[in-house]
């Protein structure tokens, strides 16, 4: 077989895509050359490419189908953003809620907390200024009116060492006297209710009486004192205190209860009448003190204090 026999052979047997191969050999070259070329032109002439012709005409013709197409697609790309920020502030604005909800509060009890600080702080010294023994207690109820008696309900009862026949103060004075008690509360029977009696002395003249409650607990109500003696001299701005009784119990001595306001007396009588104004205001009763004795057990706080 001569070698034209086998060039013809050769050529048969090559593959389809090796002549399309060979060709795009030249043509990336060329192609690298022309690109190489048009770099060179556009770097050597500067502001006077012989580019900048078509790139101003290709800029011009794909400016506003750029710009359309980013005002098409920047709404879609905001989209996460918008439910991040939203969601955040959701958040905030719930925190705010609850932060002024709570300082709302805060300033409603505000002035609530303070009377309540200061009451604390006048028992504590009326402990320490007559070397009493208090277990402090709120009024959580009052008596109703229709029961005939004047009485309100505080929050401490045998499990605080309360027991009946307890004298009961505030930072004022005399409040009344412990009725009954439960572990947990004690009604107070008021020294306003009619039932009341109370040993009583007008501070100026030592003379002694008996001090009575009229019912009447509001801004014009009064306890009615009756003086043991028919010819002492009481006049109206004396200040009366507790008697004191057998055992300290109900009333402890020298507790003060209010000011004379006005004195009477009657032919048919052999004593004579003053009328006192509480220094306890009874319709605004919050915290109280229990007087108890020493040694006593409470499962709160007992007010004790020695004088300095």
């Amino acid at each position: 077989m001569g070698w034209d026999s086998l060039g013809r052979e050769r050529r048969m047997r090559r593959e389809p895509g090796e002549d399309r191969n060979r060709a795009s050999g030249p043509l990336l070259v060329a192609l690298l050359l022309a690109c190489a070329t048009v770099m060179t032109l556009d770097h050597v002439g500067g502001d006077d490419s012989p580019l900048e012709g078509p790139r101003r005409v290709v800029g011009e013709v794909l400016g506003p189908v750029e710009s359309v197409a980013n005002q098409a697609v920047e709404p879609l790309t905001v989209i996460p953003d918008y439910f991040r920020t939203r969601t955040s502030l959701r958040d905030d604005v719930e925190r705010l809620e609850k932060e002024n909800a709570a300082l709302l509060a805060e300033n409603r009890t505000a002035g609530l907390d303070r009377n309540r600080l200061a009451e604390y702080d006048d028992l504590a010294t009326s402990a320490a200024d007559a070397g009493r023994r208090l277990v402090p207690a709120r009024v959580i109820a009052i008596g109703p009116r229709q029961s005939f008696s004047r009485t309100v309900t505080i929050d401490a009862g045998s499990s605080a060492g309360i027991t009946p026949d307890l004298t009961v103060v505030n930072r004022d004075g005399l409040v009344g006297r412990v009725l009954r008690v439960t572990r947990t509360t004690a009604t107070v029977l008021l020294v306003a209710d009619e039932q009341s009696v109370v040993g009583s002395r007008v501070t100026s003249s030592m003379e002694i009486g008996f001090l009575k409650g009229t019912g009447e607990i509001g801004d014009d109500g009064t306890l009615e004192l009756d003086l043991v003696d028919a010819a002492a001299q009481v006049v109206a701005g004396d200040v009366v205190t507790t008697w004191g009784s057998q055992g300290a119990g109900p009333y402890v001595a020298g507790v003060p209860v209010g000011t004379v306001v006005s004195v009477s007396s009657s032919p048919r009588e052999t004593s004579r009448r003053a009328l006192v104004r509480p220094f306890v205001d009874f319709t605004s009763l919050d915290l109280v003190g229990v007087v108890v004795k020493g040694g006593t057990r409470s499962d709160r706080g007992v007010l004790q204090a020695e004088k300095k």
